[in-house]
């Protein structure tokens, strides 16, 4: 297809073949060109072509507010998932006495570089800088030379002190590097909220899809028990676990799944009691298909439109709910980065500016993006929505 339609009322072949007649039939004067396809009735017949998911990811690529987000998104999630190669207190590669070594896979002890110990070396030292620079020898540190659990014992100011030339954003009341602090809490935060979108979703799926199919006393029984369930105090809960067990990552993750799936479970019950009704289910029915095969093969694909949707929004409230956690110390076990314990670093230091405005920026951007994301996504998912 050229995307040019000739419309002739001619029965000549060669002006035909042409392609310069007029609607009329008449030869088109000078410099008028072939009629082209530009109303939108004729846009929208030729996109019938297309295929729907490609369609959607054209409607969410002109969105250029959330195609822009979705690329910035990705570039921190990828930036964070190479933390250690971008915030590190081990160098990338060096090379001292003729030999090349890689700290930051393997560890070294001082005494490999003319230190005095057998300790793993600390690359902040002075006294190992300076035998890693001189006599021919070279170290190739991260863009920011600090971990997440680093401690800078040699800082020219107490902590928590401002922003310098060592530390870009300034450090935390223990002395550790706040940007590395940040790109850390970022990752955990991000893969935390992976997760239990992840179990959210295989558990709202599961049960709305058992609802909305099948109806009757399973949807009654399900209706029921969720209602009991969803009534049930979950901070009361975490707090009575985190006192009981030791605070971990896993635990928090278990905890949090039990319930994060009661918002999806309504809209794919939704989605399974319309859909069940039409009349495709009815011939899968017909042809003897068993109700696990209509719901895997045939219902659930057309009624993904709401768990999509649902994604990044369900994101932001994993995110939002690690943060709170954290920030009143039921969250992350102590030593792993976490924006909602710098929060709570800003609020205990109300001189130290810098901790509560680099971690409250990075906390409203993110969530602005996935925000963005999510309206930019159920604009492309919308059936109601013309191509334009």
């Amino acid at each position: 297809m050229s995307g040019w339609i000739r419309v002739s009322n001619s029965n000549n072949p060669h002006d035909a073949a042409s392609g310069h007649l007029t609607p009329g039939g008449a030869p088109a004067a000078d410099g008028q060109g072939p009629i082209r396809a530009g109303t939108r009735e004729e846009r929208a017949a030729l996109s019938l072509s297309v295929s729907p998911s490609r369609r959607a990811w054209q409607r969410f690529r002109r969105n250029r507010l959330g195609f822009i987000s979705l690329v910035f998104f990705c570039a921190l999630v990828l930036l964070s998932l190479l933390a250690e190669v971008v915030s590190n207190d081990r160098p990338l590669l060096l090379k001292y006495n003729g030999n090349y070594y890689f700290p930051i896979v393997t560890v070294y002890p001082e005494k490999t570089f003319g230190g005095d110990f057998e300790t793993a070396t600390d690359y902040l030292d002075p006294f190992i800088q300076n035998k890693l620079t001189t006599a021919g020898n070279w170290v190739i540190y991260a863009p920011n030379p600090y971990g997440p659990k680093t401690l800078n014992y040699f800082a020219k100011e107490p902590n928590p002190s401002r922003p310098t030339r060592d530390n870009w954003l300034g450090t935390d009341d223990r002395g550790r590097d706040l940007l590395a602090q940040l790109i850390y809490g970022f990752r955990v935060s991000v893969l935390f909220a992976l997760a239990l979108t992840f179990t959210g979703v295989v558990l709202g799926v599961l049960s709305g899809a058992l609802q909305g199919y099948f109806g009757g006393k399973v949807d009654l029984a399900f209706q029921r028990f969720m209602e009991v369930w969803g009534s049930m105090p979950e901070l009361y809960l975490l707090i009575i676990f985190s006192a009981v067990f030791a605070p971990s990552i896993a635990l928090l993750l278990v905890l949090l799944s039990l319930f994060g799936w009661l918002g999806l479970s309504d809209y794919v019950r939704a989605e399974f009691l319309r859909n069940r009704q039409l009349d495709y289910v009815r011939a899968a029915r017909a042809m003897g298909l068993s109700p696990w095969q209509i719901i895997i093969r045939h219902v659930l694909p057309n009624s993904m439109t709401p768990v999509v949707t649902f994604l990044p929004f369900r994101m932001s409230a994993a995110i939002l709910a690690l943060t709170s956690l954290d920030f009143l110390g039921l969250g992350v076990p102590p030593g792993t980065p976490s924006l909602g314990e710098l929060l709570s670093q800003g609020k205990n230091n109300i001189d130290a500016w810098w901790i509560s405005l680099s971690t409250f920026t990075v906390l409203v951007t993110t969530l602005l993006l996935l925000t963005f994301m999510g309206d930019a996504l159920r604009d492309a998912l919308d059936p109601r929505k013309a191509d334009r």
